[in-house]
């Protein structure tokens, strides 16, 4: 399979650019948003990524706003609801890393942002499961 010519802008991996474990999780979800919607941006304008894009852009976003959400919760089901939904959509957007990774970069491009979603989506489930709720996962 050919891949297709995105742009003249390449997508570092991590060898190229000192990327330093961030601890606040706001900031990761928050910096994991924007590197998600610069993909989204150099995606081929053609009309099979219209809806990729958006996909994963609203997926990717997503996920730090319903943190954001959680963390305003006024009961702990809520607070609990919030961060399932955020996990919910942290591995919609690592399913759509995946597909766009396999048909528009090549995988070591994406790796980097696939790896970061999983962790993600294990930094939640363990919030769940410390918040009382079983099987995290």
């Amino acid at each position: 399979m050919t891949k297709l010519q995105t742009s003249n802008f390449k997508i570092q991996n991590k060898s190229q650019i000192p990327c330093p474990k961030i601890f606040n999780l706001r900031d990761r979800l928050f910096l994991f948003s924007r590197r998600i919607l610069k993909i989204c941006r150099v995606l081929p304008r053609i009309p099979e990524c219209e809806g990729l894009q958006r996909q994963l852009a609203n997926s990717a976003t997503s996920v730090g706003a319903n943190f954001e959400e959680a963390d305003g919760a006024l009961t702990k089901r809520d607070f609990i609801n919030k961060v399932a939904i955020a996990r919910k959509e942290a591995k919609e957007a690592r399913y759509w890393l995946r597909i766009v990774a396999s048909e528009y970069f090549t995988d070591l491009e994406l790796a980097q942002e696939i790896r970061e979603s999983e962790e993600i989506i294990k930094i939640l489930s363990a919030i769940l499961i410390k918040s009382g709720r079983e099987g995290g996962e």
